[in-house]
């Protein structure tokens, strides 16, 4: 939903405010493993408990996650691998926070909060590869409300907080809510595709 909302004005924006990123070339997937090296650090510091920490890591690895893209485009240097790539660490990025919140949660002998947090990383990984799978027959792929950066927000703000268990609810239900209907998106438009597709194979 952010991503929809501000996409194509968050080039822009980075670009005026962080100007000095953009005068010179730089590997956007050197960018991209950072990111995903500090979210992996993220997940330490909720296992071991440090959530304000984990918090922190988050709003820093966002950040690379959101540069590197806009540092490929800018400078014409954006790949089919480097997409591949992206795609593929956040993902890994993603269980790596909800796995470090699971082990917390075990360390404590909180079972029920460790089925929680589980629920939340399939809907968290069902929803990208949802999309993910779609895209590679459909020309564009959009919906649902709880996206990436709604999820990374969320997470975040449940640690700062002190209510992660709200926050995971959050994701558990919303996440999958998400993933649900844009299986029934999928389902409504690839049908509609095999009937034109069928369609046009009658008519030559």
């Amino acid at each position: 939903m952010i991503k929809a909302r501000f996409g194509d004005r968050l080039d822009g924006w980075l670009e005026a405010a962080l100007p000095f990123l953009f005068r010179r070339p730089v590997n956007p997937n050197v960018l991209t493993v950072i990111g995903t090296l500090i979210s992996v650090g993220a997940g330490i510091a909720f296992a071991t408990g440090r959530f304000v920490l984990g918090a922190v890591l988050i709003l820093a690895g966002g950040a690379f996650d959101l540069v590197d893209g806009v540092i490929a485009r800018h400078h014409g240097i954006a790949t089919a691998f480097g997409a591949f790539l992206d795609s593929t660490l956040d993902r890994l990025a993603d269980m790596a926070m909800l796995l470090g919140v699971m082990l917390h949660y075990a360390a404590l002998g909180d079972a029920g909060t460790v089925l929680l947090s589980g629920v939340a990383m399939i809907a968290s990984v069902l929803t990208s590869y949802a999309k993910a799978r779609a895209e590679q027959f459909l020309p564009s792929f959009e919906g649902g409300f709880l996206e990436r950066g709604e999820r990374l927000t969320i997470l975040g703000i449940g640690a700062i907080s002190g209510y992660m268990v709200i926050a995971l609810w959050i994701l558990a239900v919303a996440g999958t809510a998400t993933f649900a209907y844009r299986f029934g998106i999928a389902y409504r438009e690839l049908a509609r595709l095999e009937s034109e597709q069928k369609l046009g194979e009658h008519t030559r």
